[in-house]
């Protein structure tokens, strides 16, 4: 007789995080009721209370495993490339991953800041979020010998930023191929033999 495998147990703050990641992406946040998290996650009200304190904390949460997430996968695919330079367009190519996804509906972090209270959990969550992409940007454009990585950065930033918006606005997942083309002339010209040595030209005279 085949043993019997115990199903581990989701706990109640995960089990909201999981209803609430399903249905404040698909419907918003500020669509969604606190009465509909806990109806799908199957817990009362209190237990809600309990683990986030309020709907605020909730969606910060809620964003933070958004981030998690992103970051994770985005990191993945990025340590498969061999080069420098294929490391920093792996960063659209993973974007042009999630935009073929059934579900994709644009950035969850610019869905839910567009209403959310400035100085907020909700604002402070994004910006984390922004600020690690930017980051990261600046660290691939410096390892793909960028002769001003914080300005390659920037730039990249704005067209990561526009490819979402393209593919779900426009239902058109091939925004990211456009950025990742883009992206890569921008490094290009970033990476020229001339424009690093004018940017090092004008470093030493500042």
């Amino acid at each position: 007789m085949a043993a019997t495998v115990a199903t581990p147990r989701v706990s109640a703050r995960d089990r909201l995080l999981a209803a609430a990641d399903e249905l404040f992406y698909a419907e918003g946040v500020h669509t969604v009721g606190i009465d509909r998290i806990i109806e799908q996650a199957g817990v009362a009200k209190a237990t809600l209370y309990n683990n986030f304190g309020s709907k605020e904390e909730l969606v910060k949460a809620y964003l933070e495993s958004r981030h998690v997430s992103m970051a994770e996968k985005i990191t993945r695919l990025v340590e498969r490339q061999d080069t420098p330079r294929e490391r920093l367009l792996a960063v659209f190519d993973a974007i042009g991953e999630l935009f073929e996804q059934p579900g994709f509906r644009g950035c969850a972090f610019v869905s839910a800041t567009a209403e959310a209270p400035a100085g907020g959990l909700i604002e402070q969550a994004s910006r984390e979020y922004r600020t690690w992409a930017n980051a990261l940007f600046a660290d691939l454009a410096d390892q793909a010998g960028a002769a001003d990585p914080q300005g390659l950065a920037r730039q990249l930033h704005l067209l990561f930023d526009g490819a979402s918006l393209a593919a779900n606005l426009d239902r058109n997942p091939a925004a990211a191929v456009y950025a990742r083309n883009a992206a890569a002339a921008l490094l290009d010209a970033a990476t020229a033999p001339e424009v690093a040595g004018a940017h090092r030209e004008e470093s030493a005279v500042l």
